[in-house]
């Protein structure tokens, strides 16, 4: 009854011709799911995204589907952008709908600002006008970067910028917001260049976890135990073999300085929107591309299916949508702009594959497992209890109880008393691979050798 009253509010305040709801988007970069304060990490401190938690929905189950190439976030923001699935997305987003186009075709005002890792022309397609755009994927030199700006369908030469990103992109959508006044309807897109390394802060964000550095996570290893198609790749070679708790520990205190840093900048954001005189008509929404490592199962980097690395903060705010609640629906990343059409109103792209995740917002069922890919390499699907991952070019199998295990510490794949869990979970592997579109044999007829040389790694 609930969840038919809001649909039954929602449509007739779209039959009123009511005000369409305006949509603030806060995308942060390689940030983990238990990274959160009010999700339950008492070492870090995050209090403007602690008061998104408190005052909307939060899906604690919410994926990257992962990716065919070891920049992870380029096909993650393709998915979110077009709400296709990884093995239809078009990475460039050149040949499909994207959803910022509908908002705009819908009378919208929609601005971007910050990373946009999928290629200028698209960005000149997706938006009518945006600020301190970076292009690139990472900034190597966090004090030497170069933003554009656009405008009239067209992107301005690059410009150098003075401050650290972060701060530089919440400055363009503060600028933004400030200019606001409710005669049309926004969609302002922010997505910061942090937690990514590297991992550059004010001093004082430094120093403070310098000081009581995080602990070590549950599932850290020293090196993991055998070649998972990347386990020698960019982000794994940000620290040596073997992996030591000291380096993780300091990897980690950079990475919640960074995180600390991004909350400030979401704070100073939601206060011009508060300024505008705006809170009160506009969603909310605080993700981040994907997850990350750092020590677990002896990785850094994302490049795998483990759950640290796929599973990435999802937060709803904003009218219609339930305060203080934990929703464990499964989700991907590409959910969330069909969500956001269905709480204004927008008509979804053609070519979009996202569902709407406002019945699950109140108690209904989208999906029932989750699969997610990386390369040629790794396939896993998870379901409520049980998650598998195989690694078709070696022959291995990992299968993991997550009601009992949810660090995935503990592989039972050869266990002969989950056998039939084994096999339940692979064949559920299987009919998402034919769903999705993936085509990738399971199992190698030449398996590679699964040891793994660190020495040798240059």
């Amino acid at each position: 009854m609930r969840l038919l009253s809001v649909v039954l509010l929602l449509t007739a305040l779209s039959a009123a011709g009511a005000e369409k709801f305006n949509v603030l988007f806060l995308f942060s970069d390689d940030q983990r799911a238990d990274t959160i304060g009010a999700l339950g990490n008492s070492g870090i401190s995050t209090p403007n995204i602690d008061g998104l938690v408190k005052s909307g929905t939060t899906f604690t189950r919410a994926y990257c589907m992962g990716a065919m190439q070891g920049a992870v976030c380029v096909p993650s923001r393709a998915m979110l952008m077009t709400g296709r699935t990884l093995f239809r997305v078009d990475e460039k987003l050149a040949k499909q709908g994207l959803w910022p186009e509908q908002f705009a075709k819908a009378g919208y005002s929609t601005f971007m600002t910050g990373k946009w890792h999928n290629g200028g022309p698209s960005v000149v397609r997706a938006f009518e006008q945006g600020q301190a755009i970076f292009l690139g994927g990472m900034t190597f030199d966090s004090h030497n970067v170069s933003v554009s700006d656009l405008a009239d369908g067209k992107l301005s030469a690059a410009r150098k910028i003075s401050k650290l990103p972060s701060e530089t992109f919440a400055d363009a959508a503060v600028e933004f917001l400030k200019k606001q006044n409710g005669a049309k309807p926004f969609l302002c897109y922010t997505a910061f260049n942090l937690p990514h390394d590297p991992r550059v802060a004010p001093p004082a964000y430094h120093e403070k976890y310098n000081a009581a550095m995080p602990p070590l996570p549950p599932n850290f290893l020293p090196q993991h135990p055998f070649n998972n198609g990347d386990v020698t790749g960019r982000d794994e070679k940000l620290a040596p073999w073997p992996r030591t708790e000291g380096v993780v520990r300091q990897h980690l205190a950079d990475y919640y300085a960074a995180i600390e840093f991004v909350d400030a900048q979401v704070g100073r954001i939601l206060a011009a929107l508060k300024e505008s005189g705006q809170y009160e008509k506009t969603l909310i929404v605080f993700s981040s591309d994907h997850g990350l490592a750092i020590g677990s199962h002896g990785l850094m980097g994302k490049q795998n299916l483990y759950d640290h690395s796929m599973h990435a903060p999802l937060i709803f705010c904003g009218p219609g949508i339930p305060a203080g609640k934990r929703c464990e629906a499964f989700c991907y990343l590409l959910d969330i702009f069909p969500t956001l059409g269905a709480l204004t109103g927008v008509e979804a792209p053609e070519t979009s594959e996202g569902k709407s995740l406002v019945g699950a917002m109140h108690g209904a069922s989208v999906r029932s497992s989750i699969f997610t890919a990386y390369l040629k390499w790794q396939r896993a699907v998870r379901d409520e209890r049980w998650k598998l991952i195989v690694y078709p070019p070696i022959n291995k199998m990992q299968l993991f109880d997550l009601q009992a295990d949810p660090a995935e510490t503990k592989d039972v794949s050869g266990d002969a008393t989950h056998a039939a869990d084994l096999e339940r979970m692979l064949k559920l592997l299987q009919a998402e691979q034919a769903a999705a579109g993936d085509t990738l044999a399971l199992k190698s007829e030449n398996p590679k050798p699964a040891e793994v040389d660190f020495s040798k790694v240059k």
